[in-house]
């Protein structure tokens, strides 16, 4: 995790790091789709974050806002050390991050040893106001668009864009060449884009490679768009991703960790709990 912040620059969103980690260790799609029983979360995906939970919480990465990782003094003094001396310092920080997590979930009410095994299910349980926000909210989301039709997920994709100002015309259908909408993307007061849209209701767990993106930039050239946009509820892949900027139109890639960030910033079928935050208030404990 932490060698992958500083190939990044020693910065970066929680999203790029997680893909960066996926190229770094070679990750095979099918490695990426195994995923809990009745959970849509990948697996490894979760362990990764995870790791940078710790690490935030070990104080070797910051988070100076919302999603952005920085690496901290204590990160680049670990990535400094040689590997025997830095994976030492790496364990040490992880088995004091878990003892403070146990001892919170005990001062929460959990009693009686953590058994092996357990410790995940404490670490889900515990509210941390130091940790990063919770995201199980996402793998509901996810769980429930991905229940909705290809066309009620299509008609759902159009409505979050046109949230944020696009003018799209619903294409979909037979002869509808891949593209489901259609319309002008506002740039400024006098000026707009031409843009096509694609959304594809894969699995949370799918990736979706080059040949798709290349397909829809196709199609979306031919239907004289000068930007296009492709929605789905998976991941894609490097290759993907290099692809959508290679040739015209370029393609802005949504997927279903970045759909989920839309969804919440129109606050589209989300409810807002308030919560206490326990910690704050240790400031005036006397």
């Amino acid at each position: 995790m932490l060698r992958v912040v500083a190939s990044l620059g020693g910065s970066a969103q929680g999203s790029e790091i997680v893909e960066a980690l996926i190229a770094s260790l070679e990750v095979t799609p099918e490695q990426l789709a195994v995923t809990y029983p009745g959970r849509p979360k990948s697996v490894l995906i979760d362990r990764m974050d995870w790791a940078r939970s710790y690490a935030k919480l070990g104080g070797a990465l910051d988070s100076p806002q919302r999603g952005l990782f920085v690496l901290s003094n204590l990160g680049k003094h670990i990535l400094s050390l040689p590997e025997k001396e830095g994976r030492a310092q790496v364990e040490k920080l992880d088995r004091t991050v878990r003892a403070e997590r146990r001892r919170r979930a005990a001062a929460a009410g959990q009693e009686g040893p953590v058994r092996p095994g357990e410790e995940e299910d404490i670490e889900a349980r515990v509210a941390d106001s130091d940790a990063e926000s919770d995201d199980s909210w996402k793998e509901s989301l996810l769980a429930r668009l991905h229940r909705l039709s290809p066309t009620g997920f299509e008609n759902f994709t159009l409505y979050l864009l046109r949230t944020f100002g696009l003018e799209l015309t619903r294409v979909g259908g037979s002869g509808d060449k891949g593209i489901d909408g259609i319309g002008l993307a506002p740039i400024s007061p006098v000026l707009s884009s031409r843009v096509a849209v694609q959304a594809k209701r894969y699995a949370p767990t799918d990736t979706i490679g080059r040949d798709v993106v290349a397909l829809f930039q196709r199609d979306a050239g031919a239907a004289g768009a000068e930007r296009a946009v492709l929605v789905t509820l998976a991941r894609f892949s490097a290759a993907a991703r290099d692809a959508a900027t290679v040739v015209t139109p370029t393609v802005d890639l949504i997927d279903g960790d970045k759909l989920c960030d839309l969804v919440q910033q129109q606050q589209i079928g989300l409810r807002i709990v308030t919560q206490v935050d326990n910690s704050w208030f240790k400031r005036f404990d006397s």
